[in-house]
């Protein structure tokens, strides 16, 4: 895709302004970093960062019992929860691959809101839209809201300054209003820390964004990109699709069996998960923490005794821990667990790695 192609969000200019350095991803031209990434990422850590994740997917699921019906497609079980909450679920196929992962919101019976990965979106709207029973709707409407993430320790303090609802457990949300726009607060996030994902209306994104960005520098944080967003997912251990999931890489594999709900009759790849997880799967996801100096990167392979024993599917510095930090999917038979040292050829350098169980720093998202 050119550049020229590149989808752009609602709020461009903004980031320009704000001297952003774009790079494409999904699809979409994204502000990568505004000051440094090692710089957003701790102020994430510490304060507050402020991420403009528009580019991520929305889309409606309507009708009578059109949470039934999205129970028995995605992974995860929609009665653990209730209206109010959201929940982070997976779109499988019929082998067990992953389409994608993404959060439901259940807003009522016959209303489930869904967030998909941005480049995703169509496989998950088609897919659900093909299975859908007469009488209920699957919309995209991805240009229809942007998405903000207010993240990091001072978090719920820039909500409450701007009046919107703050106060509420982790992964439940409340519907509100700023200034007679609407606008969805959900208590989530990618990053590990306290934090809240918001959507208003595209059309009014511009607003609501400056007002969270004035908020959040005045607690001591930054506007952060697509840069720190990586770093500190890969911290928590957080997958992305098509490192850690995809077509390829199962939910057991990727060890989100914690968002599949075994015990509901039905899913779509539920026969081929549960046989897997049944017969143990062949590699498992792990995190590799770097001995020697140096920085690990997905697709480098992992060695025991100048053997491969797996295969590195994102890697980082470490802004917080200072080391570089990788994820990894480990031959099971290998029988690597943690403390295990390994190698990881980088660019034909064997370079010495810990392997861990992720996450690599202490998560505070409750």
């Amino acid at each position: 895709m050119s550049d020229s192609e590149l989808l752009q969000g609602p709020i461009h200019a903004v980031h320009a302004e704000l001297g952003a350095k774009f790079a494409p991803f999904g699809g979409w031209e994204m502000p990568v970093q505004y000051g440094g990434t090692v710089r957003e990422h701790l102020a994430v850590r510490t304060a507050a960062g402020l991420f403009d994740v528009s580019h991520l997917g929305k889309a409606v699921v309507r009708g009578p019992g059109a949470a039934e019906f999205v129970n028995t497609a995605l992974t995860n079980d929609l009665h653990r929860i209730r209206p109010g909450k959201a929940q982070y679920t997976l779109c499988c196929t019929a082998d067990g691959g992953v389409i994608d992962d993404l959060i439901a919101y259940y807003v009522g019976d016959d209303e489930i809101f869904l967030v998909p990965n941005a480049a995703n979106t169509p496989a998950v709207v088609a897919a659900l839209a093909a299975a859908a029973p007469a009488g209920v709707t699957v919309t995209d409407l991805h240009r229809d809201y942007a998405v903000f993430a207010v993240q990091g320790p001072a978090s719920a303090r820039v909500l409450e300054a701007l009046g919107l609802p703050a106060d509420m457990e982790y992964m439940a949300y409340a519907d509100a209003e700023r200034n007679g726009s609407p606008v969805r607060v959900c208590r989530t996030g990618y990053t590990g820390e306290h934090g809240y994902e918001l959507l208003p209306r595209w059309s009014e994104a511009e607003s609501l964004f400056r007002a969270l960005l004035a908020e959040v520098t005045a607690a001591g944080g930054l506007p952060a990109g697509l840069g720190a967003r990586d770093t500190l997912r890969t911290e928590m251990g957080y997958p992305l699709h098509g490192h850690e999931l995809s077509a390829d890489i199962s939910p057991v594999q990727a060890r989100a069996g914690w968002a599949v709900g075994w015990k509901k009759p039905e899913f779509w790849g539920k026969a081929a998960l549960e046989q897997e997880k049944s017969a143990g799967p062949r590699r498992i996801l792990m995190g590799l923490k770097a001995i020697d100096r140096g920085v690990l990167r997905g697709g480098q392979a992992v060695l025991r005794a100048g053997e491969a024993v797996g295969e590195t599917t994102s890697g980082t510095f470490s802004p917080s821990l200072e080391v570089g930090i990788a994820l990894a999917l480990l031959d099971t038979a290998a029988g690597l667990e943690p403390g295990a040292e390994v190698e990881v050829d980088v660019r034909g350098r064997r370079l010495r790695a810990e392997v861990v169980r992720p996450p690599f720093v202490t998560p505070h998202t409750s």
